[in-house]
């Protein structure tokens, strides 16, 4: 578990999730503003994927080359 709480691929999906709740019940209760929200979560989603693959092929190259990918991790 403590690995999971450490994981910046982990908190970065969060972030992700938070956001795109909180704007999909902003678009649910606000009038008018139900088109605009799906097109901003329609935006971010491919920008939140990209940073999770990008931390992924980092961590990834630093394993191969022997390194310990997150060396503050306890």
């Amino acid at each position: 578990m403590n690995r999971l709480l450490n994981s910046s691929k982990f908190w970065t999906a969060m972030v992700d999730v938070v956001i795109s709740l909180g704007l999909y019940f902003i678009g649910k209760y606000v009038p008018g503003a139900a088109e605009d929200v799906n097109t901003v979560i329609v935006a971010l989603q491919p920008v939140f994927a990209m940073v999770i693959a990008g931390i992924f092929v980092e961590d990834a190259a630093a394993k191969r080359a022997g390194m310990d990918p997150n060396p503050d991790r306890n």
